[in-house]
């Protein structure tokens, strides 16, 4: 009988050892990642805001002062701009504005200028 209880005694001080050791490495392990994702990521460059199109498309045709061919804008937007444009949004895109009337005008086929924006009298 002394021998069973010893032995209960022992299984339970063994579990219990066992749940510390379990919390411990745990523990280890948790500042173990820490340290390696500390190391691994180095700190992200800041965000830069990226340009839209449609300011992109204005800026080009601002600098041009005369109306272009969607694919000299395309051009010009990876020459300047380092902005690789999809022919066909950008058509999309365009469209939308010249069909409100705001910012742009189409000229001839797939040829744009700015809009110009009427002077206040004073």
């Amino acid at each position: 009988m002394l021998m069973s209880i010893r032995r209960k005694e022992f299984v339970m001080d063994l579990k219990e050892w066992a749940k510390f050791q379990e919390s411990l490495l745990k523990s280890q392990l948790k500042i173990v990642r820490e340290f390696l994702k500390d190391e691994a990521e180095p700190e992200p460059p800041p965000i830069r805001k990226q340009r839209s199109q449609i300011r992109t498309v204005y800026d080009i045709l601002t600098e041009a002062k005369e109306p272009l061919h969607l694919t000299e804008i395309i051009h010009r937007a990876k020459r300047d701009f380092n902005m690789v444009m999809e022919p066909g949004s950008l058509v999309s895109a365009l469209t939308k504005k010249v069909n409100s009337g705001s910012m742009f005008r189409r000229v001839a086929p797939s040829t744009f200028t700015i809009l110009e924006v009427p002077k206040k009298a004073p």
